[in-house]
C-alpha cells in the first residue's frame, strides 16, 4: 500500500515538529492507539488495537525515527504484529515547511500487511488506512493548531448598529442648536 498527502496545519515549524516527537500527543491522536512510550529519543513502542473490516487485532508494535531534520522532517519506521490477524511493517517520510503562520505538512507512506490482514484485499485496506490517517490528522490539528472561539460581540454590535442606521440613517452629525 502507498498513500501520500499533505495537511496545513494551523502553527509554526517549531511547535508540529514539538508535537510530532510528543508521545502523549500522539497518543491521542493515533486511532486505536492504548500505549505508546518513548524507550530513547529515536525509539517507541506501541500497543494499538483496530478493526479492519471483519479483523479485529490487538498490535503491538515498533517504531524508530530516522533521517532527523529538526524541524524539518524525519523519516519513521515500524513494524507491528496482530498475533492471528498478521502483522504490518511499514515507512513513511514526513517533511514540514512553513507556510505563512502555518505548516504544510507532506506525508509519502509506504506499508505491507501479512497474515488474515493480507486476505482482506487491497481496497478495503487502502480505504481503512485512509480513513484512520484522516482521523489521524483531525485530532493532530485541533491540539496543535490555535484553539480560537468565535466572539458573539463583534456580530452583535453589527446587527445592532445595522439596524439602527436603518431606522435613523447614518451617524451624521447634528446641527448645534443657535
Amino acid at each position: 500500500m502507498d498513500m501520500s498527502g499533505e495537511r496545513r496545519i494551523a502553527a509554526n515549524c517549531k511547535t508540529v515538529w514539538a508535537a510530532l516527537n510528543d508521545p502523549e500527543i500522539l497518543k491521542q491522536c493515533i486511532p486505536g492507539c492504548e500505549s505508546l512510550e518513548m524507550q530513547s529519543p529515536t525509539d517507541m513502542t506501541a500497543r494499538v488495537k483496530l478493526q479492519i473490516g471483519p479483523v479485529k487485532a490487538t498490535f503491538n508494535g515498533k517504531v524508530k525515527l530516522t533521517e532527523l531534520d529538526p524541524p524539518n522532517g524525519y523519516r519513521i519506521t515500524g513494524e507491528g504484529s496482530g498475533g492471528v490477524a498478521g502483522f504490518a511493517k511499514g515507512s513513511a517520510s514526513v517533511h514540514l515547511t512553513e507556510n505563512g503562520r502555518d505548516t504544510l505538512m507532506r506525508y509519502e507512506v509506504k506499508a505491507d500487511v501479512g497474515g488474515k490482514l493480507a486476505q482482506l484485499g487491497g481496497r478495503l485496506i487502502d480505504s481503512t488506512a485512509k480513513k484512520l490517517a484522516d482521523e489521524f490528522f483531525e485530532k493532530f490539528t485541533a491540539l496543535v493548531g490555535p484553539v480560537t472561539a468565535p466572539s458573539a460581540a463583534p456580530a452583535t454590535t453589527t446587527k445592532k448598529v445595522g439596524w439602527f442606521k436603518r431606522w435613523f440613517g447614518k451617524n451624521e452629525p447634528v446641527a448645534a442648536s443657535r
